[in-house]
């Protein structure tokens, strides 16, 4: 979630999908700098870091053996700088990048040109993916799309639709539990403050209520029933657990909480059907 400027009232309530793409392209595109100047080096360049505890994917490998990864076809949902796909590029991978912010995918030409290694990308939404059918072996997203699109069943819908089959989807998300606390990395954020089943999106909206920013919530059944009906299997979830020593705060993420419940959700699904 932003930091929401006085103009800017949080609230909860139903927001369309092309609100939502609409306040978020906006969003992202003035908070770009601020974002890549504040975690860029925590993300790094090349690296795949999965979410604020600063799990990678070559410790974790989530979408296994680094080594497997030559030739394989891979979209990275919501990749802003493209630091995933870029690391993925790095092990011989042919990683590509979407992103709904064109600032964000400016700076992923920036670290393109800094560090050598690019990463093609398309500016767009992951409700109506701009590939052809079947042509991706991977499709991942670390904390990027998912979370900030209304249809998610049409979102599930498109990766399907994109991946071969026996292809892997691997996506990480905020843990679905965290959103009946409030987003405080504090004593604050340890207390229970509204249900788990509120699917109720929060908004961030100006003074005459047009969404600046919208997020959504599903719960850890809504994203596997998502996943089924487009025909994957689970394979994994993971819930990685807050590493010791780390004591970076990155919003609500922070290591009192983080060593208590957890933050991050990881799920990994196969293409079945």
């Amino acid at each position: 979630m932003t930091t929401t400027p006085d103009s800017v009232h949080p609230v909860r309530r139903d927001v369309s999908e092309d609100d939502s793409r609409r306040a978020n392209r906006g969003d992202w595109d003035l908070y770009a700098d601020e974002y890549q100047q504040m975690h860029g080096e925590f993300l790094g360049d090349v690296g795949f870091v999965w979410g604020p505890e600063g799990h990678q994917e070559a410790q974790l490998q989530v979408l296994g053996d680094p080594a497997q990864h030559v030739g394989r076809q891979v979209l990275e949902l919501g990749s802003g700088a493209g630091q995933c796909a870029r690391w993925l590029r790095s092990q011989g991978a042919l990683a590509y990048g979407l992103d709904l912010s064109e600032r964000q995918l400016q700076h992923s030409r920036r670290i393109d040109e800094a560090t050598g290694i690019t990463v093609p990308s398309v500016c767009a939404t992951a409700t109506a993916i701009p590939f052809a059918d079947g042509v991706f072996d991977i499709v991942f997203s670390s904390f990027g799309a998912l979370q900030f699109v209304a249809e998610a069943q049409p979102m599930v819908d498109e990766v399907a639709r994109v991946l071969r089959r026996g292809g892997t989807f691997a996506f990480s998300v905020t843990h679905p539990v965290r959103w009946s606390m409030p987003d405080d990395a504090g004593p604050e954020g340890l207390r229970i403050t509204s249900s788990y089943w509120d699917r109720t999106p929060y908004v961030e909206e100006d003074d005459d209520g047009t969404p600046r920013y919208v997020e959504h919530h599903r719960t850890l059944g809504d994203w596997v029933a998502h996943l089924h009906r487009s025909g994957f299997a689970l394979r994994a979830l993971h819930e990685p657990q807050w590493p010791e020593g780390l004591d970076r705060v990155w919003g609500g993420w922070g290591p009192l909480r983080g060593r208590l419940v957890p933050g991050t959700a990881i799920f990994v699904a196969d293409l079945v059907l």
